[in-house]
């Protein structure tokens, strides 16, 4: 080996050295998770009797521009729809059944769906809703956590209707990537609930 390429092997060592410290000597850092930035649709309503599908049923309440209510046929059941929010991959379920005598049982069974999501629920607070003029009253529930439904609510007058509603967002439940969906929903199901009236 020639002095001159002795030389030059000692540089690259040398070079190759002081790299490999100075890597080692920085301490790593993890980077944050990041999400998909989504894009959520303007809040935009109109009353739920000028969309065909639920122009006959016995409630009605100002539905999102971005929704689309959809009836699911159910055997002996009727005025059940799901409204749809194509954009944002999320439902709610809304299911209807006439009071006969049978209130407590309809509460009970509200209560029971509701909190067979608390294994999943880090706390499930809920709110309490009158609206004397509309003579609507009901229970709005929001499961916190990363649990499947991250609302759900019932409504009735106490003598002739009962309503309960469900939201599902269709995906792994992640409430922290999902934190904007949920947020939407939430102030859509406010909405709702506010401008719920009965129509028979």
């Amino acid at each position: 080996m020639t002095k001159k390429w002795h030389i030059y092997a000692c540089w690259i060592m040398l070079l190759g050295t002081s790299t490999f410290l100075s890597s080692c000597s920085k301490p790593a850092t993890p980077k944050e998770y990041g999400y998909y930035r989504i894009a959520l649709p303007q809040p935009q309503y109109q009353t739920s009797e000028l969309d065909p599908v639920m122009k006959s049923f016995p409630y009605a309440f100002q539905l999102s521009t971005s929704a689309k209510p959809v009836i699911i046929p159910e055997p002996n059941e009727h005025y059940w729809v799901n409204i749809n929010y194509p954009s944002l991959n999320a439902t709610i379920y809304c299911s209807y059944k006439p009071i006969r005598h049978n209130l407590k049982q309809l509460l009970d069974d509200a209560n029971e769906f509701v909190f067979s999501h608390a294994i999943k629920a880090t706390a499930i607070p809920e709110r309490e809703y009158h609206n004397p003029i509309q003579n609507v009253h009901g229970m709005y529930f929001s499961l916190e956590g990363n649990t499947a439904t991250p609302v759900q609510f019932y409504l009735t007058d106490s003598t002739h209707h009962f309503v309960r509603g469900s939201v599902y967002i269709n995906c792994v439940p992640n409430r922290d990537s999902l934190a904007p969906i949920i947020d939407y929903l939430q102030t859509d199901v406010t909405h709702m609930i506010e401008s719920f009236r009965w129509t028979k």
